[in-house]
């Protein structure tokens, strides 16, 4: 099972998501639908991000704790603003 995590953007607040899974398509199919209590009423969401991590979950959850911190944040806002 290759793990990976991946950034969605919210259409409508335009707010960043960050997350990790072994099937990142189904789960922001999740997402969009509802399913998720930490999205739920903030879909629609595009994904602007996505990074495989190997079989580790372990090494998956590393990279999405840097994502979410601040340095890591701001490697995705260039990914949105490339340039700004």
């Amino acid at each position: 099972m290759t793990w990976s995590v991946y950034a969605l953007k919210s259409l409508k607040d335009g707010n960043l998501y960050i997350g990790l899974s072994s099937d990142p398509i189904r789960r922001v199919k999740e997402h969009n639908a509802g399913q998720c209590a930490s999205t739920k009423g903030r879909g629609p969401f595009i994904m602007i991000y996505q990074e495989e991590c190997g079989t580790s979950r372990i090494d998956a959850r590393k990279r999405e704790k840097y994502l979410k911190s601040g340095i890591g944040r701001e490697f995705l806002k260039n990914i949105i603003n490339p340039g700004v």
